[in-house]
C-alpha cells in the first residue's frame, strides 16, 4: 500500500467516512496554498497524475478490491473527493489569474498588434492628409451615397448645366419619382462634405476630406470607375489666391521634396472662381524630361480655385465678409507617381505579388 493513502481493511460506513474525511481535509489544506500557477500544477499532479496521482491510487487500492456490497458507498465518496479536487483546482487557477492581473500596470500604453500592412492607396491617402493636418486642417468624412443637391446643385452645378457631363454619374435605381435634388447617386467627388461641414460649422474653417468616389468611367491604365480623392477647403476673412498658392506649394514640397516647384494655369470648375490647374516640376528627372512627365518637365497633379460666392449662398455664409479656397487631388495619381505604378488597375487587382512590394 502506498504511503500516500492509508490501508483500508474495514468497509463499514464509519470506516469509509473516516478514510475519506482525512483525504478531503488534505485536499482543502492544499487548496488554501494554491497562490501561483506552479502550485496549482503541482497540486494537480499530486492528486490527478495518470500514474501516481492519489486519486488513481484510491481507485486501484480501494474501489477495485472492495467487496461488491461496499462499492456503492465507496463510489459515492470517491466522486465527492474527485469533485472537491476539481473545485480546488478551479479556485486556484482563478486566484493565480487574479494575482497576475493585479501585477499588470494598466496605466501603461498598450501594444497594438500589427495585422498585415497598409494598402498603398491607404498609405498614400494618409500621407497626404498628414501634410494638411500638420498645417492645422481637421479631417472630414461623409456618405458615399449622396443626394443630387449636395453632389451638384449646392456646388453650383444647376440642372442641365454642361459641367455635369464631366462627372458621368452612377445613380441609384428607382429615383425617377423623386424631385431632382433629392435623388440618390454615388458621389462623384468628396466636395459634398464641404457643404455639409459649412452647414454645421461657422467660419473660420479649414478641413481636408479624404474618401472614395464613383464615376461612370471606362477602366483603362489611368481611369477607374472607383477611385479616391483628397479635397480641402479653407474659409476665413481675407483669404486670397496667394494663400492658396502658398498652401499647395508647401504641400507639394512636403510630398515630393523641397526641390519641387509649382505652377498654376487657368481652368474651370463650377464651384470656384477663378480656378486653376496645378502642375509640379517632375521630381523624377529634375525637369530634364522623362516618360513620366512626357518629356515636358512638368506633371499636372490637381485642381483648385477660390470658392465661388454662389456656393456660400447655399450655406448662409456672408460672401461679402468671407472668402476661401478649395482644392482636390486624386490619390491614385499621386500613388502611381510615388511608387512608379503604370496601371491604376493594379491597385484593385488583389494580386499579392504586387501588394507584397509595399510590405
Amino acid at each position: 500500500m502506498s504511503d500516500l493513502i492509508p490501508q483500508l481493511n474495514d468497509y463499514s460506513e464509519a470506516a469509509l467516512d473516516q478514510a475519506f474525511t482525512g483525504l478531503l481535509d488534505e485536499v482543502r489544506r492544499g487548496a488554501a496554498t494554491l497562490a501561483s500557477p506552479e502550485a496549482v500544477e503541482n497540486f494537480r499532479l499530486e492528486w490527478l497524475g495518470r500514474k501516481q496521482g492519489r486519486l488513481k491510487l484510491v481507485s486501484d487500492a480501494w474501489l477495485k478490491t472492495a467487496p461488491v456490497e461496499a462499492k456503492k458507498a465507496l463510489g459515492m465518496r470517491f466522486n465527492q473527493l474527485k469533485q472537491e479536487i476539481g473545485a480546488a483546482l478551479e479556485g486556484g487557477a482563478a486566484a493565480g489569474s487574479d494575482k497576475k492581473a493585479a501585477s499588470l500596470d494598466i496605466s501603461l500604453p498598450g501594444i497594438a498588434p500589427r495585422v498585415g500592412v497598409e494598402h498603398p492607396l491607404v498609405k498614400t491617402m494618409q500621407q497626404v492628409v498628414g501634410v494638411f493636418k500638420a498645417m492645422g486642417y481637421s479631417v472630414g468624412t461623409g456618405p458615399e451615397v449622396e443626394t443630387d443637391f449636395y453632389n451638384f446643385e449646392s456646388l453650383n452645378f444647376p440642372p442641365d448645366h454642361p459641367a455635369r457631363d464631366t462627372q458621368d454619374t452612377l445613380v441609384i435605381a428607382d429615383q425617377e419619382g423623386k424631385p431632382l435634388r433629392e435623388r440618390l447617386l454615388m458621389r462623384t467627388h468628396t466636395s459634398p462634405v464641404q457643404i455639409r461641414t459649412m452647414e454645421k460649422q461657422p467660419p473660420p474653417l479649414r478641413i481636408v476630406i479624404p474618401g472614395k468616389v464613383h464615376r461612370n468611367d471606362a477602366a483603362d491604365a489611368t481611369h477607374s470607375p472607383v477611385f479616391h480623392q483628397v479635397e480641402g477647403l479653407c474659409v476665413d476673412t481675407n483669404i486670397t489666391f496667394s494663400d492658396l498658392k502658398g498652401t499647395l506649394d508647401h504641400a507639394m514640397k512636403a510630398l515630393f521634396g523641397s526641390d519641387v516647384k509649382t505652377r498654376f494655369f487657368p481652368s474651370f470648375f463650377p464651384f470656384t472662381e477663378p480656378s486653376a490647374d496645378v502642375q509640379i516640376s517632375c521630381p523624377f528627372c529634375g525637369q530634364k524630361g522623362c516618360r513620366k512627365c512626357k518629356y515636358s518637365g512638368w506633371i499636372e497633379l490637381l485642381g483648385c480655385g477660390m470658392v465661388d460666392p454662389a456656393v456660400f449662398g447655399f450655406v448662409n455664409y456672408d460672401a461679402k465678409k468671407l472668402s476661401g479656397f478649395a482644392f482636390g487631388m486624386g490619390v491614385e495619381r499621386i500613388a502611381m507617381m510615388l511608387y512608379g505604378v503604370g496601371d491604376i488597375g493594379q491597385f484593385y487587382s488583389g494580386d499579392m505579388r504586387f501588394l507584397e512590394q509595399f510590405a
